[in-house]
Order: structure tokens, then sequence, then C-alpha cells
């Protein structure tokens, strides 16, 4: 058994990791609420793009855009570039791990993808395993910007628009509450016309004619690429919330562990201090007797 010493160090121990866990806990809480204040300060610039690619569909019948699915219906793509975020760091629980896994599983789902990792965890993780990293993109994940989300999707653009790639994916986690995170995929490209109509909308607007210069093709190809970026910032944004809220909860959990482990600790600490009290008052007891003892036996030679 530990002697009162080592117990003590240990009690020690445990609470200067617990100063790190609580303060690795308040710094997690203060990153996500900035990043979800910035997030809903820009949110009003992207809706607005949404609904002026809604009233461009509305307002013309025969639309030819690269960036959509044509009317036919959608075509199987040859080349698919996921877009993987992950966190910089571990300290989250799950988060990591459930974004890889889903990754992983829709990969192995086709023949050729192209991979593009934000995150050094997603980086290390995929080439431990010998996955070709097109791009990875260094400290976004801890520094959500909409300029950072611009320079993801102009790369992302180039190589759809070279024909390189077929369909863009986003893998990232959403913190659907405080309690509940998931993790998504989102198709970034080609989109479905048909996400941009609604019945309210066509009640409402479909008698209204807006003239486009040059050409309304032109005016949608010079929209979408704001919108793509708004997408990615939007992921990006999500999954450092969500990021941020594993961290919390796994850094509570190891508060609570922590104070587990001190009451046990210091219940042994009361048990061996106690232990040592009783074994030095027998001690004492006994080499009083034994002293009583001694001195009666010299009395009765004498």
């Amino acid at each position: 058994m530990a002697n009162t010493k080592e117990i003590k160090n240990r009690i020690g121990s445990v609470k200067n990791t617990q100063k790190i866990t609580n303060a690795m806990y308040l710094i997690s809480s203060t990153k996500m609420r900035k990043a979800k204040e910035e997030l809903e300060r820009t949110r009003p610039y992207f809706d607005m793009q949404e609904h002026e690619i809604r009233r461009i569909f509305q307002s013309e019948i025969d639309i030819t855009s690269r960036y959509f699915y044509p009317k036919t219906g959608r075509r199987p793509a040859e080349t698919y570039a996921y877009l993987i975020i992950t966190a910089d760091k571990g300290l989250a629980g799950a988060y990591n791990h459930n974004v890889t896994k889903l990754a992983e599983e829709e990969m192995g789902k086709h023949k050729k993808t192209k991979l593009y990792v934000v995150g050094e965890y997603g980086r290390r993780y995929f080439q431990r395993r010998d996955y070709d990293i097109e791009k990875s993109f260094l400290y976004t994940a801890q520094n959500p910007t909409f300029s950072r989300a611009r320079e993801i999707s102009s790369i992302l653009l180039e190589q759809y628009d070279n024909k390189e790639i077929d369909e863009i994916r986003v893998i990232y986690s959403d913190m659907v509450s405080e309690f509940l995170t998931e993790v998504k995929m989102m198709r970034l490209l080609p989109f479905d016309r048909r996400e941009f109509w609604t019945k309210q909308e066509e009640k409402n607007e479909k008698d209204v004619h807006f003239e486009f210069d040059p050409s309304v093709n032109e005016v949608l190809n010079r929209v979408i690429p704001g919108y793509v970026a708004g997408n990615i910032y939007g992921a990006l944004v999500d999954s450092f919330s969500a990021e941020q809220n594993a961290r919390m909860t796994a850094m509570d959990s190891a508060n609570k562990n922590a104070e587990s482990l001190l009451a046990d600790l210091q219940i042994q600490y009361n048990r061996v201090r106690q232990a040592a009290i009783t074994q030095e008052i027998t001690e004492v007891a006994a080499g009083a007797k034994a002293q009583r003892k001694k001195r009666i036996k010299e009395a009765a030679e004498s």
C-alpha cells in the first residue's frame, strides 16, 4: 500500500491536471461562441445569394450550367472529390474518429476519388493509411474564416471547371444540440436545380421578369462560386463548433472523473494516515509497557 507522501503527491498531480481540463473547457466554450456569432453575422449574405439563385431559376426556364445537374436527371460521376474536415488536435472524444470513419466508408464506394483534408488529425490519419491527399489545408480547422473557405473553394472549383472531378462532397460534423453532434455528408457540386425551387416562391414570383447581362448563364456562373465558398465556410464553422463542444464534453467528463478520483484518494489517504497513527500509538503503548515491565523487574531484583 502507498504511504501518505505518495498519495499526497498523486492528489497534487490530479489537482494540477484538473486545472488544465478546466482551462481547456473555458477556452473551448469561448471559441465556440465566437465562431457561431461570426457565422450568424455572415449568414444573411449567403441566404440572400441562395434567394437570388432561386429567383433566376423562377424567371428563366432554359438554364444550362456546369454547376447544376441537367434537366434530364443525374448522371453517375466518374471522379469524386471529398473535402474532409477534422480537427488539428485530439482530446475531443470521438469527434475525429466519426469523421474519418464515414470518409473511408464513402470513398470505398467509388473507384476514382480525390481527397482534400482540413485539419492536422485528418492529414496524419490518411497518410498513415497510405491515402493520396491532393491538398491539405493547414491551420484552417482552428481558424475558420471566409477567406480560407474561398481559398478552398477556388481550388475545388478550378478542378471542377477543368473536369478533373465530377462531383464534390464535404464530410463534416454538425452540432445539432449541446448534447448531440452528427457527422454529415453534403454534396457541394453539382447542385440539383430542384433544391432552388419552392412552390411558394413559384406562386409569388412566377410573373416577374428579369433581364440578365450578358446572359443568365454568365450571371449564374458568377454567383455560384461565392455561394459554394459560403457553404464551405458554414461547414468549417459547424465543424469547429462541434469540435469545441466535443472538447467541452470531454473536459467536463475529465473534471468529473478527477473529482471522483480525488474523493477516493482522500479516503485512501485518511485510511493510511489513520493506520499510521494507530501503528504509532500501538508502538508507543508497547514501548511504555516494556519500560514498565523493565522497571518492575529491576525493582524486584534490587
